[in-house]
């Protein structure tokens, strides 16, 4: 048992963790320190295939307060958008991505720490157009969420069906993201090896975060993981 895998292990465990803890966060912690471990082409497909098998299981869970039309414009675009995103994952330079990794982190944490979520954004299109960025994000780097959860927050939705609507496109976007990795060669045995792996502590770190929902400070727990995500971000940018 390498150092290698057992730093992969505990990196998978924590953004489980976290992700049973707060319902979101997966991707973002998870592909924040694995280029660190491995290019790329190896972390995004790894992460795609947990975040789908989490999406599922939440969607599942949330499915009677899921909203049809909206869930429809998003995954409208999210259909343009990620197959090109994964065409670049395949064909930029693995220092491209990890910059480009570092800089979505910061700037997630900058509009988390600013305050910058929109107030008001309506219209079928607006949707469509944050589907189409989800999937860009999401097939290049792993991380689709900033864009829909924006859009999601302009929304005025009852705190259910947001998160049941945003799961179930996470969802069926990572489905997307992982035939597009496919048809691109990127799920590749060793992706497969490393899926299974990893799997014990992913799942036991879900469970972890889902028994200590209630006895963690939800606020204070937001405020450590968007710290520790732009102390990433910067190095992830900065040394590419």
């Amino acid at each position: 048992m390498s150092l290698t895998w057992l730093a992969g292990a505990g990196i998978l465990a924590l953004a489980s963790c976290v992700f049973g803890l707060a319902g979101f966060g997966l991707g973002l912690v998870a592909l924040a320190l694995l280029p660190f471990l491995m290019p790329p082409t190896l972390a995004v497909p790894l992460v795609s295939l947990y975040s789908a098998v989490f999406g599922l299981v939440l969607t599942l869970q949330l499915r009677r307060d899921l909203m049809a039309a909206p869930l429809a414009a998003l995954l409208s675009g999210a259909l343009v958008g990620t197959p090109v995103g994964v065409w670049g994952l395949a064909t930029l330079p693995a220092s491209w991505l990890r910059r480009l990794i570092g800089g979505i982190l910061m700037g997630v944490v900058l509009i988390e720490w600013r305050d910058l979520y929109p107030c008001t954004v309506s219209g079928r299109y607006w949707g469509v157009a944050a589907g189409v960025v989800s999937g860009l994000l999401g097939g290049a780097i792993g991380t689709p969420g900033p864009p829909v959860i924006l859009y999601a927050a302009a929304q005025g939705w009852p705190p259910r069906a947001m998160k049941a609507t945003l799961q179930g496109f996470f969802f069926v976007n990572q489905l997307v993201s992982l035939v597009s990795q496919w048809w691109a060669g990127l799920l590749t045995p060793e992706v497969a090896w490393l899926a299974l792996s990893f799997a014990p502590p992913a799942v036991l770190g879900v469970a972890l975060g889902m028994h200590l929902f209630r006895a963690v400070d939800p606020v204070r727990l937001r405020r450590v993981v968007f710290a520790l995500l732009f102390v990433l971000g910067l190095t992830l940018g900065l040394r590419g």
